[in-house]
């Protein structure tokens, strides 16, 4: 039960920083977990501060999510002008 409430608690993640830049998450709801789950992994190198939710910091996790999506999105970007 623990990892499909870090799934879900990954996907909201993931789905907000993707609100939070006005950019969508590639990939949907596996793009929004996945996008959670790599930015708790960055936002812990932040330290664990915040509240915690399905064993995420939620604020780190989130801003480590912004990065990924940010970075996702200017990559694709970039292939989509080269085609």
């Amino acid at each position: 039960m623990g990892f499909i409430w870090s799934l879900i608690i990954g996907g909201i993640i993931g789905w907000l920083a993707g609100l939070i830049l006005g950019r969508d998450v590639p990939g949907g709801v596996i793009g929004n977990i996945i996008a959670g789950f790599i930015g708790a992994w960055i936002g812990s190198a932040l330290g664990g501060w915040g509240p915690v939710i399905g064993g995420f910091y939620i604020l780190p996790a989130l801003l480590g999510a912004i990065v990924v999506v940010l970075i996702v999105s200017v990559i694709l970007k970039m292939i989509r002008r080269k085609a």
